[in-house]
């Protein structure tokens, strides 16, 4: 007789393997992770991983798509609750610099899977439905200026946010408060209401 699965179950530890190996790629790092890395980190045997994943490219695949789902829908989520455009200025700022270790994970493995997405077309289509998601958050805050120059002000924003994210990273001792006023600063000046 078959073992039933129960989805809702089914999910709940799927989605537990997949921050383990969020936190092993973290700690590894994405080409240096294995397989018993992840294992290890959550606490099964390699079999388990390959039973739901299929593979390691399956699972680190899938630890993307959960990953930048997570962030994009938490953005999301902060730019709604927001009723001012200053406050939702603010609320992106937090979700892109949250906390010194949370934010030191986020950029750590982000830039893991961009460099693995270059030569990997499926963590490449990852990659680019982020981008897309990113987009339209950054249209949105782009967009309390106007609709003229949106476009080009989402860019500004996303590369404003980026470079300040591998600034971060390098800095040794990096103050929390100092990169979130950087960040709003340079909105407010992508946005036309002065730094």
């Amino acid at each position: 007789m078959a073992r039933r699965v129960n989805p809702i179950q089914d999910r709940a530890r799927r989605a537990a393997l997949e921050k383990a190996a969020y936190l092993a790629i973290y700690e590894r790092g994405y080409t240096g992770v294995t397989l018993a890395d992840i294992a290890g980190y959550a606490g099964v045997s390699k079999g388990t991983l390959a039973y739901h994943f299929g593979s390691r490219a399956g699972l680190l695949a899938a630890v993307m798509r959960r990953f930048t789902r997570t962030i994009t829908a938490a953005t999301r989520r902060a730019l709604r609750q927001a009723t001012t455009p200053e406050a939702k200025l603010a609320a992106y700022v937090e979700n892109q610099f949250y906390g010194v270790e949370n934010t030191r994970r986020f950029y750590t493995v982000s830039l893991d899977f961009l460099a693995a997405a270059t030569r990997d077309p499926e963590l490449m289509a990852v990659q680019r439905d982020f981008l897309r998601g990113t987009l339209a958050l950054d249209l949105e805050l782009a967009r309390l200026a106007g609709e003229a120059g949106a476009e080009e002000r989402a860019r500004l924003l996303r590369a404003l946010v980026e470079g300040l994210s591998v600034r971060f990273l390098a800095d040794p001792e990096p103050d929390l408060q100092t990169y979130r006023a950087e960040c709003l600063r340079g909105l407010r000046a992508i946005l036309g209401w002065g730094g």
